[in-house]
This record gives structure tokens, C-alpha cells and sequence, in this order.
């Protein structure tokens, strides 16, 4: 079953969250190679998640003009 858009964006948010949170133990471990890997990985997260809660922002207002 697909999952809708808002479902789509929080997972997006909640992938985000543990990447950084990933990023910041790797780097307290000492494994700064690991902790730059993962915080490129957590910014993806973050710029996608953030685009598609602009998406989904915009398709609200147009519903909300109608």
C-alpha cells in the first residue's frame, strides 16, 4: 500500500533525525570519517524532506484558495 505524501515527508524528517544523531556517536567515538559520511548522508535527508514539505505546503494553500 502506498503511503501518502505527509507519511513520505515525516519518514524523510525521521531518517534525517538518526542520521545526525549516527553522525554525532561516530564522531564522539572518534571515527570522523564515518561521522562526515553520515552527516552528508543526514543533509540529503534533510534538504529532501524539507522540499517536500514545501511541495505538500503549496498543494494545502492552492486547496485552501479553492
Amino acid at each position: 500500500m502506498p503511503q501518502s505524501e505527509y507519511e513520505d515527508a515525516a519518514d524523510l524528517h525521521i531518517y534525517a533525525a538518526h542520521a545526525h544523531t549516527a553522525a554525532a556517536a561516530a564522531h564522539h567515538r572518534g571515527d570522523h570519517e564515518a561521522a562526515e559520511e553520515l552527516s552528508s548522508k543526514a543533509q540529503d535527508y534533510s534538504t529532501a524532506a524539507s522540499e517536500k514539505t514545501l511541495e505538500i505546503a503549496k498543494q494545502v494553500q492552492v486547496l485552501m484558495r479553492a
